[in-house]
Parts: C-alpha cells; structure tokens; sequence
C-alpha cells in the first residue's frame, strides 16, 4: 500500500472518529462527568497509552534543549487551549454555531502554513477548501444557526480554538519533521496534562465513578482512547508525510461522518440535498488533495 493511500485513510479514520465523538459524548457530559474534568480524564489517560506505546515501539531520540520551549508550546495550542476554549466555548453557545465555526480551522491552517512553513497554495487546494467548505456549512445550515449577542463569548471561545489547532497542525510539523511524530504527540500530551490539572481538579473531584453503567463506560473509553489517542497518533503521522493544508482540509468530512452516523441511529433523514452535500465535501477535499501534489514517503 502506498504512503499517499495510508495518509488518506488515517486522515478519513480521524474524521471518522471525530464524527462520531460529537453524538457519543453528549451521553456523558455534563451528566456524568464535567467537561474540564473530561479533558483531564482524556489527556491523562492518551498520555499513559502514547507513553507505553512509545516505550514499545518507537527508538528513542534525546531531545534537544532548544526543543523543549517548543513541545511546550505545542502542548499549549495543540492540546490545553484548543480543549479548555473549545469545550468552554461549546456550553455557552448552540452546538451548530460551534460546528460552523469549526469549519474556519482549515482556513487558519492555510494561513498560517504561508506565513510559516511557506506551504504553496495553488488554485486547485484553494478550489477544493472552498467547495468542501461550502458542502459542509451546506450539510450543517439545517440546524438553523445564528450569531447573537447571547451567544458572542462562546463563539468567540470556539473561533480561538479554531486558531489554536490550526497553529498547532503548522508549528509542530517543523517538530515531526525532526522526531518521530509519537515522540512530539508523546511530549505534548504529558504537558499538556498538567496545564489542563489546574483547570479540571474541582470537578475531577466531583465524578462518581460507581454511577457509570458499562454503556457509560464504553462511551468513557471511546473519548479517550479512540477520539484522543488515536486521532492524534494518526494525525501526527499524516503530518509526517502531508501537508499541514491537506491534514486540516480533512475537518470538512466531520459533519459528513456525523450525519451518516445520524442517518444509521435513524435520528436523522437521508434526503437529495443532504447527499449532494456530502458529494461536494468528497469532491473538494479531493481536489485540495490532489492540488498539494505528492506525498512524502
């Protein structure tokens, strides 16, 4: 199988993943555990999982000295602030405004790969981000969404975790490039967990533990080891071998995901313009694809 076949699958499986993580996750916060407390469960237990993982299977490099401020920043961007603002942005708007704004990280992306890594942008990759873009707000504008005052902290949270991610997917390639991509996911996780502990300790404290019934706790182990470990391990190895542009561009397949996955819970209809929509996404990453050119090996 070829490197550019695996990036596209894990890029498709990490939108898969996340798709999937909007529905399951609203079966545990708030309810069963607090959304600051979720991070700290998710970034605490990927950091164990990534750590053995690491021990296991990758060789070991020493880390540079003038490296270490930048894991640290990465742990910042790509792990504390885009959790903390996004889930704290998420309980004070509607969860569509916080879909729509999210389709703005592929754009950030884009900008900050020009102003940093010099990353070309040719028109087919321009073309392709604005048709999957247009597909998915498309998908996503049967919500009804709308910007009011009431909800202005809370998009404005969600925007800043937008930027936060799109930073983070352009900074720590330079990082990739240098180590092995589990090495800096590894560095940024155990960071990033104790930037989040000063946030979450409160209402970690609060979980009770024997309330959760085995479907809880699948929907536990789904966020943390599947929407946490794996996606990040899966995009850390995409920028290895992509483009920052083409790793961001595949966020557009998440409202497609969620609605297939809607559609399969039968609580949502598949109708013509629905699937039109999807078909446009499918068609505008693929060109954003196809117009970065060839992928490392």
């Amino acid at each position: 199988m070829s490197e550019k076949i695996k990036v596209h699958i894990a890029l498709f499986i990490v939108s898969a993943i996340y798709g999937a993580t909007f529905t399951i996750a609203k079966e545990v916060m708030p309810l069963y555990i607090k959304p600051y407390a979720f991070i700290l469960l998710r970034v605490s237990v990927a950091s164990v999982l990534i750590f053995f993982f690491h021990q296991l299977y990758i060789q070991h490099k020493k880390i540079d000295k003038e490296d270490y401020k930048k894991l640290l920043i990465c742990a910042v961007f790509g792990v504390a602030a885009n959790m903390l603002m996004f889930f704290k942005g998420l309980s004070l708007t509607k969860p569509i405004n916080g879909a729509v704004l999210m389709l703005n990280t592929p754009i950030f992306v884009i900008v900050f790969a020009w102003i940093w890594l010099k990353e070309k942008v040719n028109f087919l990759q321009i073309t392709g981000i604005i048709i999957a873009a247009v597909g998915a707000l498309l998908l996503i504008s049967g919500g009804n969404f709308s910007f009011e005052s009431s909800t202005l902290q809370g998009d404005i949270l969600v925007t800043l975790n937008a930027i936060s991610y799109a930073f983070y997917l352009v900074y720590a390639k330079e990082l990739i490039r240098k180590y092995h991509p589990i090495t800096v996911t590894l560095w940024s996780f155990a960071i990033g967990t104790f930037l989040v502990l000063p946030f979450a300790f409160n209402q970690s404290t609060e979980i009770d533990w024997a309330s959760f019934s085995p479907k809880i706790w699948a929907f536990v182990a789904f966020i943390t080891i599947g929407s946490t470990f794996f996606t990040y391990v899966l995009n850390a190895y995409a920028l290895k071998h992509a483009s920052s542009s083409l790793v961001g561009t595949y966020i557009y397949l998440q409202p497609v995901i969620a609605s297939i996955i809607a559609i399969a819970l039968q609580r949502d209809e598949l109708n013509l313009t629905k699937f039109l929509c999807m078909l446009l996404v499918f068609a505008g990453v693929y060109l954003a694809s196809f117009g970065r050119g060839k992928i490392k090996n």
